[in-house]
């Protein structure tokens, strides 16, 4: 187990929200490398896929106050996998957009950790960050994901074919959900 650092962003009543720091890549690298947690994507991570994800959000996290966030079980410091926000702005009609993702070890599966820090992650990005929309998106056949976003309040925006997903028959499908700020109006108002 490695020991996490406490200089936590945010926290929910069993998570805490951080940035990346070096010693999480092998950490990360075990899961994303790991196929039954990769089971709804195109494939496994490699290690230099991780790393480069990594320091993506590393720079994301500079220049905005958000990313995918690193996550750890605060009882007992160990990293569970990332749970935040995100840029995206492949081509499809609802991008560029602020997507709520989250992949976590499968032995932290079935706790509500997802759905714990997904909502804390709403409450920082529409209190804190002041964002007026977050989307989410799913393959069809991701129904935990779907599950989790139906459970933080999301509703089901649209159906489409993701385009870094074109030509596989089990993932392309997916579904976009969205929340909006419940408090942007008042915000404008302050």
């Amino acid at each position: 187990m490695v020991k996490a650092p406490k200089n936590y962003l945010f926290t929910s009543a069993r998570l805490g929200f951080r940035n990346w720091i070096d010693s999480d890549i092998p950490l990360m690298t075990t899961i994303s490398s790991d196929p039954e947690v990769m089971r709804n994507f195109p494939a496994t991570a490699t290690p230099e896929q991780t790393k480069a994800f990594i320091e993506s959000m590393q720079k994301m996290f500079a220049e905005n106050g958000f990313c995918y966030f690193a996550v750890d079980e605060i009882s007992s410091h160990q990293f569970i996998g990332f749970i935040g926000l995100s840029h995206q702005d492949y081509a499809v009609e609802f991008a560029p957009c602020i997507d709520i993702g989250w992949r976590l070890d499968k032995q932290f599966w079935g706790k509500g950790f997802a759905t714990e820090g997904a909502k804390s992650c709403l409450a920082y990005a529409f209190k804190v960050l002041h964002l007026k929309n977050i989307k989410s998106t799913a393959p069809r056949v991701h129904l935990n994901s779907i599950n989790v976003m139906k459970k933080i309040g999301m509703t089901k925006q649209m159906e489409f074919k993701h385009p870094k997903l074109a030509g596989n028959e089990r993932l392309e499908k997916c579904d976009c959900y969205e929340i909006n700020n419940p408090i942007f109006p008042f915000i404008l108002d302050s």
